[in-house]
Parts: C-alpha cells; structure tokens; sequence
C-alpha cells in the first residue's frame, strides 16, 4: 500500500460544511493554471514563478498597514514586552522561522519576538492533525504566555484558522494589541483585531497550495515588519548589524569587515580597537569613528580612545525615540569629537 492508498479519517460533517463554502482567494481555482498537468517542466516552472512575481506588489500595497504595525511592536519591546506570533501549519512555521532568525542577525531574545505554533515543537516538522482547529488552544497561549505589555499577531493564509482565533480573541478580552497578517482580503479574523494586513495574492498556482504565493507573501511581510522593528530599535548603524556578538571565527571576521566597511579602517587596525573593546561591536565603532574625526569620514587610524568610546556609548544607549540615531552612535561619536574640539 502506498501513503496516497493509506485511510484518512474524515471529519464530521459539521466540522467541515461551512468551509465548502469559504470565502477566500487561496481556495479559488486560478484560471491561469487549470491547465497546469498538461505542461512541460520548463512551461511549469515559467508558469509558477509568473504567479510568484505578483506577490511583492500585493505586499507593497499594504506597506502603510505594516508600518503601523512596526511602531506598535517597537513600543512594546521597548517596554520590556514581547511580539507574539501565533499561528499554524506553514503560516506558523513562517513565524517560527521569523523569530529564531532574529536571534543571530540582531542579537534578539525570545523575550522581543517568539512564535507559537499550533500543535507545539513537533508540528514543525510534522503536520499535528486537528491543531489548528482548537481555538482553546489558541486561547492558552495568550493566559499563559502574553504579559500586559505584549502584542499579539495571528499569522493565518484563510485568515478564519481557529487556534489563531482563540489567541486573538483572548488578547483584545486582555487589551492587549493585535493582528492579522492573512492572504485573504476577506478574512473572518480581520475584525477581531486593531491592525489587519491583508495581503491579495489571488489564487494559487495550485489551487488551495498556501505554502506557495500566500506563504511568499507572509514571508516578505514578516521580513518587512520584524527587520524595521529591529532597525527602529537600534540594532544597526547605517545598513550594517551592530548587535552581532563575535562568538566564533566566522562571526569575527564579519564583525571586523562591519568596521572596515564603516570607517574605513585596515582589517587589523579593526581588529586590534576591537580586542581592547573586549569584544564589544559599538564600543570599537564608536572610537574608530572618533578617532577620524566625524562620522563616515573615511581612514580611521588616527588617535583612539576605547574607553572614552565605552563612557560615550553608555551615555548613548539604543533609543527608538532618537529621531535620526535610533543607535546612539552618531551621538556618541558627536560627543566625542565635540568635545575634543574638532
């Protein structure tokens, strides 16, 4: 017997009736494709990354809806609360990824972002069945997990997934911030939440297929929402990651080559102002900055100061509402240079 040959228990009819009839474009069929099993390999690859190139534009669209989004989430880690993701199957495996991925890029702690996926740890290798059907589920992660300065997010392609229901729900009975990213313009959660982005991808290549241009789409939005989050929080100094800490050779070297492309340094002059920083990443930036003189001027090898660098990135530390220096390093080295005279 083969797995498609395997009995499969079916739902009651209850259970099921209503999503006949669900309204959604992930569930429509895509006129463009229906013809898609009669196709050669290189026509079927042209076909799907044609529906794919859609997907950054219906992103696009709702920028100003996951800029609002940026701004909540910003306030909230920088009280001290945590970003929920909360969502199932590929939507939740997504928010996993999101989060986890923070962690080495921006020095991030599931404290700021983490992910609960329906179905717990396993199903993120393998589908839980009925997981994502319980909203009490759902529901629990919120009375056990959220703080009162949390946010939660409900990841869902249908935007109606039960247990991202229950966890929505129970947030807004808490006053707690929520929201929908969905691929559905019509989602049923969408009105169980303060911000809602609703991303229009249309119908799948394959039809009912969400872990392809739906996925896409929430991946390009959570790219989007937890990048500018970590940038407004002051994790970077221009398009450079400052919160990188040099654990192993790969990391050190990336770390050196961040102050070499900053400031213009030699490799071991980076290095050397980084080893009597102890490691510290701002703390050598910040002095090789000032020891040429003014932010992004170029050689940096005159006269370095690291502690005086250390004082100034302490007196300067990561702030959202820092118009123009989320970081603290240009008001860092500013300090130091004016007080130096130059």
């Amino acid at each position: 017997m083969t797995d498609t040959d395997a009995t499969t228990p079916i739902p009651q009819r209850e259970a099921w009736r209503t999503l006949v009839s669900l309204v959604s474009p992930t569930e429509e069929r895509n006129p463009r494709s229906e013809d898609l099993d009669t196709l050669a390999a290189s026509d079927l690859v042209e076909r799907i990354l044609a529906e794919d190139a859609t997907v950054a534009a219906a992103v696009q669209a709702v920028s100003d809806d996951i800029a609002r989004l940026v701004e909540v989430c910003v306030a909230a880690i920088d009280a001290g609360g945590t970003v929920h993701y909360v969502g199932a199957g590929t939507s939740g495996r997504l928010g996993v990824l999101d989060a986890v991925e923070l962690v080495p890029t921006y020095n991030a702690t599931p404290d700021m972002v983490t992910a609960h996926l329906a179905g717990g740890d396993a199903a993120m290798m393998r589908a839980v069945e009925g997981a994502e059907d319980d909203p009490e589920a759902g529901a629990r992660v919120v009375s056990e997990q959220c703080e009162d300065e949390d946010v939660v997010i409900g990841l869902a392609a249908s935007g109606r997934t039960p247990f991202v229901g229950g966890a929505l729900r129970a947030a807004r009975e808490r006053g707690l911030p929520t929201a929908l990213i969905a691929a559905n313009p019509a989602a049923q959660l969408a009105g169980d939440v303060d911000i809602a982005i609703l991303l229009d991808v249309g119908p799948e290549v394959v039809t009912g297929s969400t872990r392809m241009k739906a996925a896409t789409a929430q991946k390009l939005t959570l790219n989007a929402l937890s990048t500018a989050t970590m940038v407004r929080l002051g994790t970077t100094f221009s398009n450079l990651m400052i919160n990188v800490r040099p654990t192993n050779a790969k990391l050190m070297a990336r770390t050196v080559r961040m102050l070499v492309q900053a400031t213009g340094a030699d490799p071991d002059h980076a290095a050397d102002v980084l080893e009597q920083a102890d490691g510290q990443l701002r703390v050598a930036l910040v002095a090789l900055l000032a020891g040429a003189g003014a932010v992004g001027s170029g050689s940096a090898h005159g006269p370095v100061d690291v502690e005086a660098a250390r004082e100034a990135v302490g007196r300067f530390p990561a702030d959202p509402s820092r118009d123009g220096d989320p970081a603290g390093i240009r008001s860092a080295v500013a300090a130091l240079t004016e007080k130096d005279g130059r």
